[in-house]
């Protein structure tokens, strides 16, 4: 029997026809974690190392695949818009039967925790963001560095190798190359062979910068000040626009503050449902 590259869980479905992949992990006041995008991206690659400290603190973590990633359907005859990602989040927390959960996101996943803290605000008792999407028009993000290697790796046409996926991920996403190791590039490239285009092709963040007074849930957001993927005037959008947001600035940081600092994460976010 071939091992599967990520660890496999359990599956929702939809009553929009689709099929979600989730792992529901501990026991205690649900937190759901919600992923960023990218090649081979699954909830497990972003946060295997952040949810077996939030376990043994006393919370029950769901770690779904957004639709289009993981072992989630990847359906390439419909657009992906911020919207379906929501819808699809939704539906699934409904399915295991939970209406309230702090939701834990990062870039994409950030922005869909915005997203539905604005369109689900009853549902959401806290956020946790890290350098969230949906801050920003999508020339500012053009612009940013790290988004510039990563359309060069993926539309230059040639095979997306081990060696490339290392070290875009080591130039783009973190300042210490040690945080990408074999066994994540081996886990996403893998995934990676799953998908299709559609997902990158067709996504659709609004900048919700405007909105983002509406959302009054105690929220905790984590910067790295070394970000190479998001504007960095996302921080000051966040910390203003938002009315009960704590910032968090990393310094030799990246865009993956919980793997490149994960106990500083592990023991902030753990502090912040704790004691607020």
């Amino acid at each position: 029997m071939t091992q599967k590259p990520i660890p496999e869980g359990n599956y929702a479905a939809l009553p929009n026809g689709y099929r979600i992949h989730y792992t529901d992990q501990g026991q205690g006041p649900v937190v759901v974690f919600l992923h960023g995008s990218g090649n081979g991206a699954s909830g497990h690659s972003n946060f295997k190392g952040n949810v077996p400290a939030l376990v043994e603190a006393g919370y029950r973590c769901i770690v779904p695949d957004l639709i289009g990633y993981g072992y989630s359907d990847k359906p390439d005859d419909v657009e992906y818009p911020l919207s379906f990602f929501i819808e699809c989040i939704k539906q699934t927390l409904d399915a295991i039967g939970v209406q309230k959960y702090t939701l834990v996101g990062n870039s994409l996943g950030g922005a869909i925790a915005l997203g539905y803290a604005l369109a689900h605000p009853d549902n959401v008792e806290r956020l946790v963001l890290m350098a969230p999407g949906g801050l920003n028009d999508l020339p500012d993000y053009l612009a940013m560095p790290g988004m510039a290697m990563m359309f060069g790796l993926f539309n230059s046409g040639e095979p997306v190798t081990a060696e490339r996926m290392k070290e875009f991920f080591r130039k783009a996403f973190v300042v210490n190359p040690d945080c990408v190791d074999d066994a994540l590039v081996q886990e996403r490239l893998a995934i990676m062979k799953t998908q299709n285009p559609q997902v990158i092709k067709t996504m659709k963040v609004p900048n919700m910068t405007e909105q983002l007074g509406q959302i009054t849930c105690p929220s905790l957001a984590l910067w790295g000040l070394n970000e190479q993927m998001m504007p960095d005037s996302g921080i000051l959008r966040l910390a203003k626009g938002m009315p009960n947001c704590r910032m968090v600035l990393v310094p030799q940081c990246g865009h993956w503050v919980m793997m490149e600092h994960r106990d500083l994460f592990n023991r902030t976010v753990i502090d912040f449902l704790q004691n607020g």
